[in-house]
């Protein structure tokens, strides 16, 4: 039998294989693509070749590599914080529900510094700032800072007692409500007549009277007035060192500590921010910002001050907290349901993530997902492009439900009250699922964000030899990082000097092959809202 007569075919056998190889090639075209190569997820950091014992090596972010420099500002002409707030732009903006420009912000801001002034604050005057977050916050931090006059803030409001028994301020800035509770305290420490007591909002005209006999009460709107009607007065112009916030906290051990932050670490804090997000999708003037974190944090104040370059609502990027993610997603998820279609659209939301592939363009978020989401989020649900989730530990279990119903890229970072942004924070492209031994997993939070280099102490030498992934305490240094001071109860501080050095943060971290860390901390969680 001759060769040619093996290679006979009749038309059916040539219609399969072109049907074959059509579904072959249009299998391949149509399969969607990693959002991120693999290789940059197997190394999310730059190692250092060497290491001393009982440490680790220390680790940069891959983008910025060990001989980088680190950014500082988020553009050349941002020197301090006053210069986010760019008066070419005059686009009105969303502050807590009131819109204002940021030419009406600029002269709210200088009609109350000139006002503060009035009312006996120097350079030399510490003032401390009790509110709730609002324009006022915002507006008070500004005016300070415009005559170079530092703000203090508390992470908790348990800290009251302690930081005006050990930090008396020359002046408190405090929300109407909190007015009594201020009062009995200054009380009962003898501090009468020692401060200058400026009050925001409504409260109990009775308590003012009686207390304005003992002590300096004024009302912020009248402070503010004054400004306005009286000559401005301008204040000494701060520069990128000046220290910016004084900022009281306690550490892993429940200790008060307190954190000097520069302006330059908050312009740090900024392009930190900015740059969580991959670089063709950075935060813009385009994006609005809702955060869940308290402005008398480092990194919630930074968030806010990442915010005044946006101006058009509804909101785009979302920084939350780990219990407000698990709300969203337990509630997008159970309206998703409702549909009988919920099952399919599922598992093709899940291939596509098997596959690094992420999208909420796709037919199972039109038909199932859009309404789901549209039901928790309200009309803002359609801009949404990012959501970053800080300030707290993330079950691993939770990141899969969350990348689906979400269908955004979602940062898991880790944040401590002493640094301006996310001292890690993982990639938010990275939607790789790995096996849940237990509810006890904790996401990773990512490599070292962009201007910032960790390591860690306390390592298992033998452990690390034998292939183990380095762990132990979370050391930090950068210009996102303030400098920090142990608040005592006598007249000295035991300091410990940021500039050049490590800092330990008191948090458990564990690093893995990728330059991908999982990190804990052992403190008690702080930012609360500051009320009566």
């Amino acid at each position: 039998m001759g060769l040619s007569e093996y290679l006979v075919t009749d038309d059916l056998t040539i219609l399969l294989g072109l049907t074959t190889a059509s579904i072959f090639l249009l299998y391949n075209l149509y399969k969607p693509q990693p959002l991120v190569h693999p290789i940059l997820l197997g190394r999310q950091s730059d190692v250092a070749r060497v290491r001393m014992p009982g440490e680790s090596a220390v680790h940069r972010n891959y983008a910025t590599g060990l001989m980088g420099r680190f950014t500082i500002r988020p553009s050349r002409e941002i020197m301090t914080v006053l210069d986010l707030i760019k008066p070419e732009s005059d686009a009105p903006r969303s502050l807590w529900s009131t819109k204002i420009s940021n030419s009406h912000l600029a002269e709210r801001v200088n009609a109350l510094g000139t006002g503060l002034r009035l009312a006996g604050l120097t350079r030399e005057s510490n003032v401390l700032l009790l509110l709730n977050d609002s324009l006022e916050f915002l507006i008070t931090e500004l005016a300070l800072a415009s005559h170079s006059i530092p703000s203090s803030t508390l992470s908790s409001s348990s800290l009251l007692s302690p930081v005006l028994e050990s930090h008396p301020p020359s002046a408190i800035v405090v929300e109407g409500s909190l007015v009594p509770h201020v009062l009995e305290l200054i009380y009962e420490l003898n501090e009468f007549g020692h401060h200058l007591i400026i009050v925001v909002g409504q409260t109990d005209e009775k308590i003012l009277s009686q207390a304005s006999s003992h002590a300096k009460l004024v009302r912020w709107n009248d402070i503010e007035a004054q400004g306005k009607a009286a000559p401005p007065i301008t204040g000494s112009a701060p520069g990128p060192d000046d220290v910016f916030n004084i900022s009281f906290y306690r550490d892993a051990n429940n200790d008060v500590r307190c954190g000097h932050l520069t302006h330059q670490n908050i312009t740090a804090g900024v392009t930190a921010i900015r740059a969580l997000l991959p670089m063709s999708s950075y935060l813009s003037a385009l994006d609005t910002v809702i955060s869940a974190h308290s402005l008398s944090t480092a990194f919630g104040r930074t968030v806010a001050y990442t915010a005044l370059n946006s101006h058009f609502p509804p909101a785009t990027v979302f920084f939350l907290k780990p219990n407000h993610l698990d709300a969203v997603v337990d509630a997008i998820i159970s309206n998703a349901k409702r549909s009988f279609l919920f099952p399919l659209a599922w598992r093709h939301k899940l291939a596509g993530i098997l596959e690094g592939y992420l999208t909420k363009e796709s037919l199972w978020d039109r038909l199932v997902f859009d309404d789901a989401r549209s039901i928790v989020f309200g009309e803002g649900a359609p801009p949404i492009r990012a959501v970053v989730v800080s300030d707290g530990s993330v079950p691993a279990s939770i990141l899969t439900p969350a990348r689906i119903a979400l269908s955004v890229p979602l940062v898991i970072a880790h944040t401590h009250s002493l640094a301006s942004a996310p001292i890690l924070a993982s990639h938010p492209h990275d939607v790789q699922t790995f096996a849940v031994k237990s509810d006890q997993d904790l996401a990773s939070v990512g490599a070292p964000t962009v201007n910032i280099e960790v390591k860690l102490v306390g390592v298992d030498d033998g452990a690390v030899e034998r292939g183990d992934d380095p762990g132990g305490v979370l050391y930090v240094r950068g210009p996102i990082v303030g400098r920090v001071l142990v608040a005592t109860d006598g007249p000295e501080a035991d300091e410990s000097k940021t500039d050049g050095s490590w800092v330990s943060t008191g948090d458990r971290a564990r690093v893995q092959t990728n330059g991908a860390f999982k990190a804990w901390t052992t403190a008690k969680p702080i930012g609360d809202q500051l009320e009566a």
